[in-house]
């Protein structure tokens, strides 16, 4: 079953309760691991708004956390913590006395990882792991993981790390008894302009006069803005009970699309070359399959896929919002929700990509 869906959120007016977010965060002590990435600079920068206690960054890059420093003006709020998520003894460390623990690092490039498979295990699984432990010893209220796309149905090393990776959070509530902390966890693509995303790499090879390589013309991707990802973030915070996966509702895009916009911008006439489908990389991108369906909520601008082991009552999205029915709709991939070209340029051009 093929559901057309027009949703069109890029650009629309923040959402969240201000208030809602000054509770969170104000005088709260906040861990990102991954801290120093992209993902993790947009969200220091959002929170810092929100006046925070401290927010700790944990990153194996030295390089990536003097940059940050100099960036953000030595803020006497950021604590910059050198030390990688698979080293517990360091996970625990960091995590003491912290109320809020954002899970960001990853080893993410699919066609290394294919090649690298234990390298993935390490970060992706094992690290995750040692979070949840890290958590659990030192009684954090609340925790994230950031998942992907690749996650829904994997068909690759990257996807079945995150696979397992969100079902480690997930099971993590079962014993609420015992510790107070909340795990959940937030699904989406690439975020645009993010390290390793299409954009740069299409540009990058246009401004060289280099063929544009493309594995697939069939390819569609989603659209997501870094603003857009870490309000996804908030949202999960705030509304969690436990165990659910919190997915964007977003617009998407075909790749031969992209590429006659970026080409139209920079006055190129360069070939396009079809260099066949990575290891492990998808034609389309799935957000829900149909298994996650019948357990899943429409709630605002998320899709919210609850826990099929750890039960909860109460919880607003489950109040406010609306269960999906298989009967109308059985799973949620890009290309359900493709612009059209004039609708893709309209939008690059308000997010001054073009």
């Amino acid at each position: 079953m093929v559901v057309k869906l027009r949703l069109m959120l890029i650009g629309e007016t923040r959402m969240i309760d201000e208030k809602k977010l000054k509770k969170l965060f104000m005088a709260k002590t906040v861990l990102i691991t991954g801290g120093t990435g992209y993902l993790g600079r947009h969200i220091t920068s959002e929170i810092l708004k929100y006046e925070p206690h401290s927010i700790r960054l944990l990153s194996r890059d030295e390089v990536k956390h003097h940059n940050m420093q100099e960036q953000f003006g030595h803020n006497i709020k950021l604590r910059h913590f050198v030390g990688d998520v698979r080293d517990y003894e360091r996970m625990e460390k960091a995590a003491k006395g912290a109320d809020i623990v954002i899970h960001a690092a990853a080893l993410k490039r699919l066609d290394m990882i294919e090649y690298n498979v234990e390298e993935s295990v390490k970060t992706n699984v094992i690290g995750t792991l040692n979070v949840v432990r890290a958590c659990l010893a030192n009684n954090v209220e609340k925790a994230v993981f950031i998942s992907t796309d690749k996650a829904c149905s994997p068909v690759n090393t990257y996807g079945a790390c995150k696979f397992l990776a969100e079902r480690i959070f997930s099971e993590s509530n079962r014993n609420k008894g015992a510790c107070r902390t909340i795990f959940t966890v937030v699904r989406y693509g690439n975020v645009l302009e993010s390290t390793g995303s299409v954009i740069p790499f299409f540009e990058s090879r246009i401004k060289k006069g280099e063929p544009i390589m493309l594995t697939d013309r069939r390819m569609t991707r989603f659209i997501i803005t870094p603003q857009q990802a870490v309000e996804l973030i908030f949202k999960s915070l705030i509304y969690c009970k436990g165990g659910e996966v919190f997915v964007p509702k977003l617009d998407s895009f075909r790749i031969t699309d992209l590429i006659t916009i970026l080409k139209r911008k920079h006055n190129s006439g360069m070939e396009v070359v079809i260099c066949g489908l990575r290891p492990g990389e998808k034609i389309n991108e799935w957000m829900l399959n149909d298994a996650e369906v019948r357990r899943t909520y429409s709630f605002q601008d998320m899709f919210v896929i609850t826990s099929e082991i750890n039960r909860v009552k109460g919880a607003e999205y489950a109040v406010h919002g609306k269960k999906l029915s298989e009967d109308s709709m059985d799973h949620y991939s890009s290309d359900q929700c493709l612009l059209s070209l004039d609708e893709a340029t309209k939008l690059f051009k308000k997010l001054g990509l073009i």
